[in-house]
């Protein structure tokens, strides 16, 4: 029969079916409008969580470890060469804490595809003076204009110009809970002493925060040539290289090879942050499995209503195929029934959920511990509106694939003569 025909058919069972088949188109909307409001939450509300790692963290951190000589003299020795020896108590060797030949290695970064951008850093413990108290801390030196373009540092400070610490001499930014322990302001005059002991007036030209209590605490940040005037080094002195990746998987083996061919340790992003790696990796999953949950609920709910149909539908199918239409004909009627209610329950439920994803994105979500986020965080991304649609479809497909089966299977003879 013609594809016309069979779906003015469908049609008019959907109708005579009407209250079920609005239930069934119910159940769709209600699976794919909870997918996709749950997974564009679930992966807003992960990706602010990596921003506030991916931010502070860069996929590559290069820098010396202080740690004790591998090579102890006892095991250069050629009359202990061959023997097993044990050192007690061995202490760490007298390297610098610098990067050796820094400037070598920004220029191979530089060159690296593999490189979105780098950043130099001179980190250093110090000593913020309360009256008679001396509170322990850490001054970043690190170069501001990258800082912004590779991290959003801009975000981060609350109160102030970042580029202040490099346009003005002798400025510092304190991270807000530090500043709040020390009681200054901005325009105040904070103290600074190093672990030599040498002291040093820096001006409060902004307040940091991260979102990360802890690390607030203690934080600082000035530019590079302050942090050296006031350790006492050259222009050339740098602790740290923190680089970012156009691809942030290439992490780990990029850092392995930065650490053989640079000589110095290398840190990736997934070792630093293990534990919130698999974070985020359980609570994508979790999102997805309910997701599906829902879609596979809805599925067996049409597969109810399409048996209970070709039940109800005995005459009407031995009627059909007793006027000419085949197997192959019903089935293909039962079949056009479950896709269409899949296919407008799924386009509803796609309006409905970028519906409910846009109204949670407009919701006040203010809290000192996120102070970048002023909104609860969604995130529209086309590819879970293209999941919804397939995988509703294929659901709605199966669900409706065995009862048409079992409506082109039926026998007119047997359904007439029990008439």
């Amino acid at each position: 029969m013609t594809l016309k025909l069979l779906i003015q058919i469908a049609i008019t069972m959907l109708r005579a079916r009407l209250r079920q088949t609005i239930v069934a188109a119910v159940g769709v909307t209600f699976g794919i409008t909870m997918f996709v409001t749950l997974l564009s939450f679930m992966s807003g509300l992960n990706g602010m969580l990596d921003g506030l790692v991916g931010n502070r963290t860069p996929h590559i951190r290069l820098y010396n470890e202080i740690e004790p000589s591998k090579n102890q003299p006892i095991n250069l020795s050629e009359a202990y060469k061959k023997d097993y020896n044990f050192i007690n108590s061995i202490k760490s060797n007298n390297s610098r804490q610098e990067i050796y030949s820094a400037n070598k290695i920004m220029q191979t970064l530089k060159e690296d595809n593999r490189v979105l951008g780098y950043s130099r850093k001179v980190a250093s413990q110090v000593f913020f003076n309360d009256g008679a108290i001396d509170i322990a801390g850490f001054m970043n030196g690190i170069d501001v204009e990258a800082e912004m373009l590779l991290y959003s540092f801009r975000d981060y400070v609350t109160s102030g110009n970042p580029l202040d610490v490099k346009n003005r001499s002798n400025s510092i930014i304190l991270g807000k809970p530090l500043a709040e322990k020390l009681m200054v302001s901005i325009g105040d005059i904070v103290q600074v002493a190093t672990i030599q002991g040498e002291r040093f007036q820096l001006k409060v030209v902004g307040y940091y925060q991260s979102g990360l209590a802890d690390f607030d605490k203690t934080q600082s940040f000035a530019s590079i040539n302050t942090v050296q005037k006031i350790l006492g080094k050259p222009s050339s002195h740098i602790t740290d290289i923190q680089v970012k990746l156009k691809d942030m998987n290439l992490a780990p083996k990029t850092a392995k090879e930065y650490r053989q061919v640079f000589g110095v340790s290398a840190q990736d992003i997934q070792a630093a942050n293990a534990q919130f790696e698999t974070g985020t990796y359980i609570r994508n999953l979790i999102s997805y499995a309910v997701g599906i949950t829902l879609l596979i609920v809805a599925g067996f709910g049409i597969y109810n209503i399409l048996n209970m149909m070709i039940y109800e539908k005995m005459d009407t199918i031995a009627i059909l195929k007793a006027t000419g239409f085949s197997g192959t004909d019903v089935k293909r009627i039962f079949m056009l029934i479950s896709l269409s209610i899949g296919f407008f329950g799924c386009l509803l439920g796609l309006l409905l959920g970028n519906t409910l994803s846009r109204l949670i994105s407009h919701i006040p979500f203010n809290s000192p511990a996120v102070p970048t986020i002023k909104t609860f965080p969604v995130d529209h991304n086309p590819v879970y509106y293209a999941i919804a649609i397939i995988f509703s479809l294929v659901t709605t497909y199966f669900a409706g694939w065995f009862p048409a089966r079992k409506a082109s299977k039926v026998d007119p003879v047997v359904i007439i003569r029990g008439k």
